[in-house]
């Protein structure tokens, strides 16, 4: 992969985009202003609640341009580029043995994951109901979640033909 080709494959994916996250941030910001309320018609001062209700909208809005993961398919290779603290992650497309278009999870609540090792599995998601999963030659598979599903399966599966 040089650093002039162009992807036959991109997706971005935002943190702020994850359900499960959004859901838990808008029931604490309920909850702040709940209890702002309750306190300002009992004559009491709830300034604190107000404002921290208020700084989780704010950081909520924010987390929408948090990138979590870009996708990129290369004629070689299959790129997983996470947040600034995780590691590229690289697979060959040589090495890829099936791809596999699947539900992500059984769960419509899920927790945005990079890079997690779970069950034998290696999974990566931030937001969506399916995912591709890469079976390398070794037997280990990638499920990888993604909002273009089709796309990407047909892209793999054209390239692993090849």
């Amino acid at each position: 992969m040089s650093s002039l080709e162009k992807p036959l494959f991109e997706e971005k994916q935002y943190i702020g985009y994850n359900q499960l996250s959004t859901f838990r941030r808008l029931l604490l910001g309920m909850f702040c202003f709940a209890v702002y309320w309750w306190k300002i018609h009992n004559n009491m001062n709830g300034d604190l609640f107000f404002w921290l209700g208020m700084s989780i909208i704010f950081i909520s809005i924010v987390l929408l341009f948090v990138l979590h993961i870009r996708i990129s398919v290369f004629s070689k290779t299959l790129v997983l580029d996470g947040l600034w603290t995780t590691r590229r992650v690289k697979i060959d497309i040589s090495d890829i043995a099936k791809v596999e278009r699947k539900k992500y999870s059984h769960y419509h609540l899920n927790n945005a994951v990079f890079n997690l090792h779970l069950k034998g599995t290696v999974r990566f998601y931030t937001g969506g109901n399916e995912a591709v999963e890469i079976t390398d030659r070794e037997g280990h598979p990638y499920r990888i979640g993604t909002q273009r599903p089709m796309e990407l399966e047909r892209i793999l599966n054209e390239l692993i033909k090849k």
